[in-house]
């Protein structure tokens, strides 16, 4: 997608000025989704950009994916805007002075913020759902209203409602991955190190990555080359032949329904007839991950220090659901949590040696596809679906790695991911092997 915007724009097939105000009236449209997806737009700067653009293109000085509009999640600083992060009690913060520098690289590249949008509030839950602002709905059986998965709510409604060309979110848990295999997209986990996060408030300092939601792997390796400060790459596939590739034996694939088991089971079958190696690994380090976070783990601990000046003053503004798991890093004491640092470097260590014959694992985004938002009105069956999103995604963050995840379902039937999950800083060879899987369930 972004690559043949970019060659219509440079043949003049098309118009940063154009691609803008397609995205504008779609976003506008009043039988769409653009009024929830996003919470913020700048039509008149988005249309000067544009035009200033085009300009410089019509010059031969602008570079090659300027003028293509993409979504910010509504956690990034942009400048002379305000960063609610989907909350109420940060409305009125003062616009940001600076942009975060992921989102400064891509707008030096030639990006077009097109648009602010919705999330989770504070990015605490892998569902997307937002009471302050509402919640945008899933494409797949809309008329259904099913939950677009989060944090990166809107973000992935901004692609697959062509309201944006790339969506950049952050990934704590699955926050990019979960709404990608959810809405039928691709999103990437960097390796935390690889993009700053400086400019986006954070939700755990120790697990917080920036990365892409976009239409291809292709699309996502654009877009995090740029957010990383590195050279766009080549648009080369790692061959699928002789790859060693595991799917761990523990946890990832409990509580699978139907749709999930089916799509995983087909994808495994079409990698192997690609000549892929397909094994099953037993990953005993994931067993241990629920009782090491038994006391709401980094995201509690690290959460709650952030927040505790604004739950002191303005409980009331919170979402309920949010804040009683912010509150669970009281229960956490500085030896509890000098324990958590210590328990995931030996965590990490371990698995780096469980792993290290393999080139990357294999195993489902999410164990089911996306209920209704009408269905977790009960707090029990929130917390219940919520914990079952963030599981499988969760363990890239933990164990400090990259993961992409890849719609590998049927056209037509309910959106599932594949989550390919690589070593630390393998990101490179993970986008390359996105775009060889993707590869194959485009072949007809």
């Amino acid at each position: 997608m972004l690559d043949q915007l970019a060659d219509d724009l440079a043949a003049g097939r098309t118009t940063a000025t154009a691609l803008v105000e397609t995205c504008l009236a779609r976003i506008a449209d009043p039988a769409g989704e653009g009024h929830l997806a996003f919470v913020h737009t700048t039509p008149a700067l988005a249309r000067a950009e544009a035009a200033l653009i085009d300009q410089m293109r019509a010059a031969g000085a602008a570079p090659r994916y300027a003028g293509i509009p993409i979504s910010v999640k509504d956690l990034f600083d942009i400048t002379g805007q305000t960063t609610k992060a989907g909350t109420r009690f940060l409305a009125n913060r003062p616009p940001a002075s600076a942009d975060a520098p992921a989102i400064a690289r891509l707008r030096a590249a030639g990006f077009i913020a097109i648009g602010r949008t919705n999330m989770t509030e504070l990015a605490y839950s892998g569902l997307g759902l937002n009471p302050h602002y509402g919640t945008p709905a899933n494409p797949y059986d809309r008329a259904a209203r099913r939950i677009p998965g989060g944090s990166s709510a809107g973000a992935a409604i901004s692609i697959t409602d062509a309201m944006a060309y790339g969506a950049i979110g952050t990934d704590t848990g699955g926050s990019c991955r979960i709404p990608a295999a959810l809405c039928g997209i691709t999103g990437f986990k960097p390796t935390q190190r690889r993009v700053p996060t400086t400019g986006a408030i954070p939700l755990s300092t120790s697990l917080d990555s920036v990365g892409p939601l976009a239409a291809s792997a292709r699309d996502c390796a654009i877009l995090d080359a740029i957010m990383a400060g590195e050279p766009v790459p080549p648009p080369t596939a790692l061959p699928l032949a002789h790859l060693r590739l595991a799917v761990p034996s523990d946890v990832v694939l409990d509580g699978m329904d139907r749709h999930v088991a089916a799509a995983f089971e087909a994808a495994l079958n079409r990698l192997s007839a690609a000549g892929a190696h397909i094994t099953h690994l037993p990953l005993p380090n994931f067993l241990e991950l629920a009782a090491i976070n038994a006391k709401g783990g980094f995201s509690a601990a690290e959460c709650y220090a952030w927040n505790r000046p604004h739950i002191e003053a303005t409980p009331e503004l919170y979402d309920p659901r949010v804040i009683v798991r912010i509150k669970r890093g009281t229960e956490q004491s500085a030896a509890d949590y000098i324990d958590l640092c210590a328990a995931r470097a030996d965590a990490i260590a371990r698995l780096n040696i469980a792993t290290s014959g393999v080139d990357a694992l294999l195993m489902p985004t999410t164990p089911i596809i996306a209920p209704t938002i009408a269905s977790l009105d009960d707090d029990a069956e929130f917390a219940r679906v919520n914990l079952l999103m963030l599981r499988n995604p969760s363990f890239a963050n933990f164990f400090d790695r990259c993961a992409l995840s890849l719609p590998i379902h049927t056209p037509g039937s309910a959106p599932v991911g594949l989550m390919v999950m690589g070593e630390t800083n393998a990101d490179a060879k993970i986008l390359a092997l996105g775009m060889a899987i993707e590869a194959i369930f485009q072949e007809k």
